[in-house]
């Protein structure tokens, strides 16, 4: 990695993240206090057959369980879209957005290769996505400690959920990054990027919600963020795995692929 362009990128971004951190962590407040006081009447009604049970489970979460609504919270399009701009706003802006402005080729005339750019900006959308998970696990463990309900979960597994989050975000980042050394300009890497991530996301929500599409959830990336069954003490190791080979196999594309590109005069 490159300091200077690790402490001026982290610099750049430092408003940003603290934005998004302090949002993420307001919003992991909010679903275990909505638990603490209606969790109980919500499960009697699922229970009486009022609230169908093909709409009690959203994208691996619930309102019925601490744990569930950790797991809600988690792929609830308000926690996706905020993580998400670092894990695709950033990453997929970091070489396309740089090379659309025409800034990219000064800053490759440094003696800094190609490889150690992507480190860099690698290296720094998984902070970035690191503090924001963070963030929304701080701000739902202290709203579960002040409601009362935090010893329904052994927060030793916290750790794990955090892994479990920073791999799925990582591999998205990692996919935007990627996508983001194969063009020239900024909209066709974000394009790429968001068409993964909203066909993956639409996958595994159609999936918990109609059981006759639960085929498509093995193909989304989201199906493999296992906060509930962590939380729950059932998880599955093969979820890490899927998750990290993603990652691996991205960050192996724009590596081979960023330093072997022709850059063109900006245009």
């Amino acid at each position: 990695m490159n300091g200077p362009l690790l402490r001026h990128t982290w610099r750049s971004q430092r408003l940003r993240l603290l934005a998004v951190a302090l949002a993420l962590f307001g919003w992991g407040l909010v679903l275990p206090i909505v638990y603490a006081q209606f969790g109980a009447t919500f499960r009697s009604l699922l229970e009486s057959g009022i609230i169908p049970p093909a709409i009690a489970n959203f994208g691996g979460g619930d309102i019925f369980t601490l744990p569930g609504s950790i797991a809600l919270g988690f792929v609830h399009p308000i926690a996706l879209i905020l993580v998400c701009v670092f894990a695709v706003g950033f990453a997929a802006s970091a070489i396309a957005g740089e090379r659309q402005r025409g800034t990219l080729e000064v800053l490759l005339s440094r003696p800094v290769s190609r490889r150690t750019v992507y480190a860099t900006l690698l290296a720094s959308t998984f902070g970035f996505v690191a503090i924001a998970i963070s963030a929304y696990l701080a701000g739902m463990f202290a709203s579960a400690t002040a409601a009362g309900v935090a010893g329904e979960i052994d927060a030793s597994r916290l750790p794990l959920v955090w892994l479990n989050g920073l791999l799925l975000f990582g591999a998205i980042g990692s996919i935007a990054l990627a996508a983001s050394v194969s063009f020239d300009r900024l909209a066709p890497a974000l394009g790429v990027t968001l068409a993964i991530l909203l066909v993956s996301y639409f996958c595994e929500i159609l999936g918990t919600l109609w059981p006759d599409a639960a085929w498509l959830q093995p193909y989304s990336l989201f199906h493999y963020l296992e906060t509930r069954e962590i939380l729950t003490g059932s998880p599955d190791p093969f979820a890490f795995g899927l998750l990290s080979v993603v990652a691996v196999v991205a960050i192996g594309y724009a590596l081979v692929v960023f330093p072997r590109r022709d850059l063109a005069a900006p245009s």
